[in-house]
């Protein structure tokens, strides 16, 4: 179906791909893997006709291909599905089914829409999608969104579809519905190219897996014949040992205590306590309130009842300001919008909730600035060429860890950490785990979202799940297994709340 031959692309000087492989048979889903920066994306980008290659071939049913643009990508039955979806939510879903190849009236100008409505109708219904195609794409669900991306790319004939990170914001019940819906592509002879760090997907979706590291080819394997230890290790180039560290920290005496929290239309009546060098994980499915429990427990979102104790003294957050002075540090899901100031320096953004400790009448001082990212970068093995750096140009793993950065430098008495390894690969996935051990041993209370049940039961002490605003269950780390997570985040079952 697909085949490129030692392909290489350098930018300003720097080879990202040196002769790299890759091939893509009919009816196949060929996941390709790899470190952040080990140029998975830049070969896809090639493939697509984004970027153009330096050297190489690459043909397409047997022929040599030189694609100059996406579109001409496309006419060869070739789309890709980016991360950050380009739905358009003012414009209907039939809008943005043919957005930039509209049917229309011949030159007049005046759109097909009732046709067009008609052609999305039929392609989504294929899809198990029973939608309106007349109504705003601002009503669907980032699941459904996914959904329409395929959609798009089966409306121009689409044989080949390529999606990077396409499960990093949907929740388990769309993971399975997309799941389903590219089995019953394959079936139909559609070949998927699929980029993800998430190994338990890989494992349960895709028949091969190619292997890129630091810009080169590794290997591929059959997913029949590898294991999670062997893509690992050729992904990183060594053995990673234990996928979670041990676990050894002293837990000690309560440092939060919350009761009743709520906050209209996101949480009711939300209790716990957390303690220090404990690490509190909180599950659920998305929309289940996690993540505004944590926000309101920071001062970003105002609650509407409820208590809130700290080392036993009972205190009111109203905003960020006074979460960080009393020593809360909050890492949130989104670090690109709301961890980090992409644009500044890594050195700017290590000093941003810093500026007390490294300033004096509001001066700051460029040596204690200096000295607070060279602590950073080693205390967390930041891989930067340099303070300069823009943050924006750094790896995902790299820049969750200056977000982490930043927060470390208040010295936290209690972290929040929100999905802390999304869209990070399994190397830096490991150094942030080991980061978190740190921290939890040296008695820092620990507060993790996360929705990859194997990393709640990999790290956590104790986990609280959550459906629909309400904790459903308290667990202890004896008491942890998946099915019960997702039993109880999927409103199963009455367990009291266990206060132990």
């Amino acid at each position: 179906m697909i085949k490129m031959t030692d392909i290489s692309k350098s930018f300003s000087g720097n080879k990202v791909l040196k002769n790299v492989r890759f091939s893509l048979e009919k009816g196949e889903i060929h996941a390709l893997m790899g470190e952040n920066g080990a140029g998975k994306s830049t070969l896809m980008k090639i493939m697509a006709g984004i970027y153009s290659r330096d050297s190489g071939t690459v043909e397409v049913k047997g022929q040599p291909v030189e694609f100059t643009s996406p579109k001409q990508a496309e006419a060869a039955g070739i789309a890709v599905i980016h991360q950050e979806l380009n739905v358009l939510p003012h414009l209907s879903i039939a809008e943005n089914l043919f957005l930039g190849r509209e049917e229309t009236y011949g030159r007049t100008g005046i759109l097909k829409t009732k046709e067009m409505e008609k052609k999305t109708r039929e392609i989504l219904a294929d899809l198990g999608l029973d939608i309106d195609p007349a109504s705003p794409a601002s009503i669907l669900s980032v699941g459904k969104q996914q959904i329409v991306e395929i959609a798009k790319a089966l409306s121009v004939d689409a044989e080949v579809i390529i999606m990077d990170e396409p499960t990093a914001a949907l929740t388990d019940r769309e993971i399975d519905s997309l799941f389903a819906t590219i089995r019953q592509l394959q079936k139909q002879g559609v070949s998927f190219i699929y980029i993800s760090h998430r190994m338990e997907e890989i494992f349960s979706l895709c028949d091969r897996i190619t292997i890129l590291r630091d810009g080169e080819y590794v290997g591929e394997r059959k997913i029949s014949e590898t294991s999670f230890e062997e893509i690992v290790q050729m992904m990183v180039g060594r053995e990673l040992g234990e996928r979670f560290p041990e676990r050894n920290s002293t837990i000690g005496d309560v440092k939060l205590a919350v009761k009743g929290l709520s906050r209209k239309d996101c949480f009711e009546n939300v209790s716990f306590e957390l303690r220090k060098g404990e690490i509190l994980s909180i599950a659920g499915l998305m929309g289940a309130g996690r993540t505004e429990v944590v926000q309101s427990l920071f001062g970003y979102k105002k609650l509407d009842a409820g208590t809130i104790e700290f080392d036993g003294q009972p205190i009111k957050i109203d905003n960020p300001r006074k979460a960080k002075e009393i020593g809360i540090g909050y890492v949130t899901e989104d670090r690109k919008s709301e961890g980090l100031i992409v644009d500044f320096t890594v050195e700017e953004n290590v000093s941003m909730t810093n500026f007390s400790s490294i300033s004096k009448n509001g001066l700051i001082s460029k040596k204690k600035e200096r000295g607070l990212y060279d602590q950073m970068v080693k205390r967390l093995g930041i891989r930067t060429s340099g303070p300069e750096q823009s943050a924006k140009s750094l790896s995902g793993g790299n820049q969750q860890k200056v977000v982490i950065a930043k927060w470390l430098g208040i010295e936290p008495e209690l972290l929040i950490l929100d999905e802390p390894t999304r869209g990070v690969d399994v190397g830096a996935k490991k150094e942030i785990y080991s980061i978190i051990n740190e921290l939890a041993e040296r008695g820092v209370a620990i507060l993790m979202i996360s929705s990859e049940l194997p990393e709640v039961i990999g790290m956590a002490d104790r986990v609280l799940v959550m459906h629909e605003g309400k904790v459903t269950a308290d667990l202890h780390k004896n008491e942890m297994t998946q099915e019960r997570i997702m039993h109880y985040a999927t409103g199963g079952g009455n367990l009291a709340v266990n206060q132990k």
